[in-house]
This record gives C-alpha cells, structure tokens and sequence, in this order.
C-alpha cells in the first residue's frame, strides 16, 4: 500500500502500470496526474500548469485552438477512460481538469497573482460545485458529461476573474 497510489483505479481494478501504459488511460489521468491516492483532480490541475506556460508563447488564436482542441477530444478521452475503468466520472480521469484550467485562464494576464486566483477559483468552483455545474456533474454522463462541469467552472472561473482583474 502506498499513500500515493492506491491498489487499483475503477470498477475494472485497473493497476498504475496498466493506466500508464495506456495512451487513452494516460492522457486522461492527465499523464499520471490522476493517479493521486488524494486529491487528484488538484494534482490534474497542476498537470495543466505547464501546458498554460508553453501556450504564453504562442498567439492567442494558436492558444484557444489548443483549448478548443482539449475540450473535444477530452470528451472522447474521458468518454473512453469510463469505458474502460467501469466507472462514470472517476475521481483519477483529470483531463476535464486541465480543459478547465485552460479555459479559465485565456485571455488573462500571464503573472503569478492571475495563475493562482485562476487557479484557486477553478478549483473551488470544480470542488463546489455551484448551480449549473452541480446539475450537469449528475444528469450528463458519458464524456461529455465528465468535461461539461469542467468547462463550465472553467467559463464561471473565467469571467469571476475577468470581473476581477
């Protein structure tokens, strides 16, 4: 037993290693991020932070592609990763959690004080889960259901901060 890891992910009781050999299973764990015993869609977030920084550098249009891009194919990502753990919405599936933090912080100015509020605002709303999001977390399922809470906490996340800022 790890405080890390846990034994197995899903209904399948899927091991780390069979998850990390996955392509499907890898990217939606967000590269391993969702492999966190706790916490895991915190630790997706993250997995998100590097990705945001590497799109700082590209134009704003290359950026939203990107996002757009995430969002889309994150529905079949995640749609498959359910498929394949047995389980709807699995806590370790975080690709909704790095389309969400994309989307929160586009357009935004590229400093340490905005990352953060970005975030912390994201993470409460996705944590929260504040009417509509709460509605589409039970009655979407399937991928789409496990990005639309995301991008939706994404798109209240970004707006709070744009208000903000």
């Amino acid at each position: 037993m790890s405080i890390f890891l846990r034994d197995y992910y899903g209904n399948n009781r899927l091991s780390a290693a069979q998850i990390l050999k996955d392509p499907i299973l890898f990217m939606a764990f967000g590269f391993g991020s969702g492999l966190a015993k706790y916490m895991p869609g915190t630790f997706g977030t993250i997995a998100a932070l590097p990705l945001y920084w590497a799109l700082q550098y590209t134009s704003p249009w290359v950026y939203a592609v990107v996002t757009i891009l995430s969002v889309v194919v994150g529905i079949f990502i995640c749609g498959q990763a359910a498929n394949k753990l047995a389980t709807q919405d699995f806590g370790g599936i975080v690709w909704d959690e790095i389309a969400g933090l994309l989307i929160s912080l586009y357009g935004l100015p590229f400093n340490w004080q905005t990352v953060l509020a970005g975030f912390v605002l994201f993470r409460l709303l996705d944590i929260i889960k504040p009417w509509p999001i709460r509605w589409f977390d039970k009655h979407v399922h399937g991928g789409f259901g496990i990005m639309l809470d995301d991008v939706v906490a994404g798109l209240f996340a970004a707006a709070i901060l744009r208000i903000w800022i």
